[in-house]
């Protein structure tokens, strides 16, 4: 018996002792999914939606007057219900997602190039954890990956902070996205919630579906990409409770590391900004629907080049959370693409050309002179995280050799 026949062998056989759970639990029904029989009634009430069809009136037709949104609203609907007519289950929603996201790569893009995912088997489920840069594009892209190697799309890990509207609810869970409850307030209540999550992801890998999970809570706003520790010990909760121990239960999710690097980011400015009134006032306040602007500029914005490389699973024996964040990181810091953006905001841009430094400068210096220093430091960051990755995997390779 191999090591990966073991590992699941090991997972199936510590999951028959608890009772049997799927995805379609009635327990997960507050966090999951919609399934294919739910999607016919949820596409109608979307389409319907009276705050959608002002949104869309708003964006199609901004030099339009707004007493004139409500005469559009009846057109729009028309248009949706065309387009959505023949969308009758998930997969119908996940082909109409890649079409669009078709659009926006040739849109917004410079090209988008991709690697490692043709070395994954489409028979099993994986959990991919990435760095996070943007609210909904990061899943996006990496969907991409999957739907052009005929892997299953992921299930997306998604916080209930985006989940103000019910139409965004519905929106989001048409797409594969299960919610994490970020916003609960008793460490009770938090202790069940996580929990809850465990066991939905552990069941959804032993299903051999693919997950989604960014390495931390929020986007990296100031480009250093780093895995949170509690995320990864939010995953062992399920072991826990199969009795496994903590390096069998992490091989047993089949993590693979991603690192997703855009050479310009369409939130920059707004990040930058957040952290500017951070370190002038001590906090920032987000506006209401803040996370939705995110998401509408972050689709809609130029992102030049982007770049997706996935690793292989990770098969080490990760004894604690602190060993595992450091493998994903690693990987993140490793297979960054250093693009011009990156090299000339940390001054290393030797071999960077006139045209592409002066491209990028010229976006900095467009934005208000207060936000600049983060914005280069943003951009920045990642070339240095690099550097001191590639710095250390070196010195433990001669460390090896001796």
């Amino acid at each position: 018996m191999n090591n990966t026949t073991s590992q699941e062998h090991s997972f199936n056989e510590a999951a028959q002792s608890l009772p049997e759970l799927t995805t379609d639990d009635p327990m997960f029904d507050d966090i999951r999914h919609y399934r294919d029989d739910e999607v016919p009634a949820v596409v109608k009430r979307v389409i319907n939606d009276s705050s959608l069809l002002g949104g869309l009136a708003r964006n199609m037709f901004p030099s339009l007057p707004k007493f004139m949104h409500p005469v559009l609203k009846p057109v729009i609907r028309h248009i949706l219900r065309k387009k959505f007519a023949k969308i009758t289950d998930i997969r119908g929603c996940q082909e109409y997602v890649a079409r669009f996201m078709e659009g926006v790569i040739r849109n917004s893009t410079d090209g988008f190039t991709y690697e490692g995912f043709d070395k994954l088997d489409p028979a099993k489920g994986y959990l991919f954890i990435s760095n996070h840069r943007d609210i909904s594009l990061d899943p996006a892209f990496i969907d991409m990956c999957c739907f052009y190697n005929k892997l299953d799309t992921v299930k997306i890990a998604i916080g209930d902070n985006l989940l103000r509207l019910p139409v965004a609810t519905d929106l989001m869970k048409l797409n594969k996205s299960f919610i994490v409850k970020r916003s609960l307030s008793s460490v009770k209540d938090k202790i069940k919630a996580f929990s809850e999550l465990s066991a939905y992801i552990g069941t959804a890998i032993r299903e051999n579906h693919n997950v989604w999970i960014a390495q931390r809570e929020g986007r990296a706003k100031d480009g250093n990409d780093a895995t949170e520790d509690a995320i990864l010990k939010m995953f062992y909760m399920y072991g826990k409770k199969l009795k496994m121990s903590f390096p069998e239960y992490v091989k047993s999710l089949n993590i693979v590391p991603v690192s997703i690097s855009y050479e310009f980011d369409p939130g920059d400015v707004m990040k930058a900004r957040e952290l500017y009134e951070k370190s002038r006032n001590g906090n920032y306040t987000k506006s209401e629907f803040e996370d939705i602007d995110s998401i509408v500029s972050g689709i809609k914005g130029y992102k030049g080049r982007v770049h997706v490389s996935a690793g292989g699973p990770l098969t080490g024996d990760y004894q604690d959370a602190a060993a595992l964040a450091k493998a994903i990181d690693t990987f993140i810091y490793s297979h960054y693409q250093l693009f011009p953006s990156v090299l000339v905001a940390a001054g290393h841009d030797e071999n960077v050309s006139e045209m592409d430094r002066a491209r990028f400068l010229e976006r900095i210096n467009r934005a208000p002179e207060e936000l600049r220093p983060y914005m280069m430091r943003m951009y920045g960051a990642p070339y240095f995280n690099y550097e001191r990755c590639v710095s250390e995997l070196k010195s433990a390779s001669q460390e090896c050799q001796v």
